[in-house]
């Protein structure tokens, strides 16, 4: 998921894609219906396939989405449910699949960029497509200096933490942290505190997609931050910065009537 997400056209296959790759969740479920699958359709590497098939829940879902960007891949991706939630997946059914994913429609996404500096001076670099999101490693409460493009905006959060979410991903951590809910062509990125103490009545922010926004750890020896993007984990570190890289993207496709963008406007309307 990510910010400037845009829904192509309804499907982006002139015919039924044939040549299929399947990836699957190390779970029992998944790696049944894999078999299935590959005995049906064959496999091929996802570098030659015309699509990939990620069988999982949205955790393998993200995973199999930043392995495809890590591989500088442009392949789309459908996700079939072998998990809980399934937000960023269709119901699995293995009946004429080629059929279903010539008729699929397609969401462009782009990830959010980390870097992240550590205490001990180390740089790490990550990809997320559904929030970057620092927190506090002890029971001792975070300490941020928010910067939004060189400005600074917050001089002091004191909180459990603070994330910034892609459209996509905001409806994930972002809204149980009660942050907004974005449409994928809304061009904006939520900017969430967690648990905020002081200022208690902050709630957040709506910032444009070209945001880059920078987080410093103040007293960072007394309270140890973490940062996350999406499942990669940087402990002790003492600044982040956090973009949306439009030069990456990925596509997902979904069973007609059940795009991403549908289902963020009906998270908007549940109980």
């Amino acid at each position: 998921m990510t910010a400037t997400s845009l829904t192509t056209p309804p499907s982006i296959f002139m015919r039924p894609p044939q040549h299929l790759a399947f990836m699957a969740a190390p779970t029992e479920t998944a790696r049944d219906e894999l078999d299935r699958l590959v005995t049906r359709y064959g496999n091929c590497h996802p570098g030659e396939a015309d699509v990939v098939i990620c069988l999982g829940g949205d955790g393998f879902m993200l995973e199999t989405l930043r392995v495809i960007l890590e591989a500088g891949l442009t392949t789309p991706v459908y996700g079939m449910n072998c998990g809980s939630v399934g937000f960023l997946m269709n119901p699995t059914d293995e009946e004429d699949l080629p059929y279903r994913l010539a008729h699929a429609q397609a969401a462009i996404i782009h990830p959010l960029r980390m870097k992240a500096v550590t205490a001990h001076g180390e740089a790490h670099e990550a990809l997320a497509l559904n929030d970057v999101y620092l927190f506090r490693q002890t029971r001792q409460a975070a300490k941020l200096r928010i910067d939004v493009d060189r400005l600074v905006r917050i001089p002091e959060l004191i909180c459990d933490g603070a994330l910034l979410a892609t459209p996509a991903g905001s409806t994930a951590y972002n809204l149980s942290a009660h942050g907004p809910i974005v449409p994928l062509s809304g061009n904006l990125l939520p900017l969430t505190p967690i648990c905020p103490f002081r200022p208690r009545r902050w709630r957040g922010a709506l910032l444009p997609s070209s945001a880059h926004v920078g987080f410093s750890v103040l007293e960072h020896d007394k309270r140890p931050v973490a940062a996350v993007a999406d499942s990669i984990e940087i402990r002790d570190v003492v600044s982040v910065q956090a973009w949306e890289d439009r030069e990456l993207a990925v596509t997902l496709l979904f069973d007609p009537g059940q795009t991403l963008s549908e289902r963020i406007a009906a998270e908007q309307f549940s109980a």
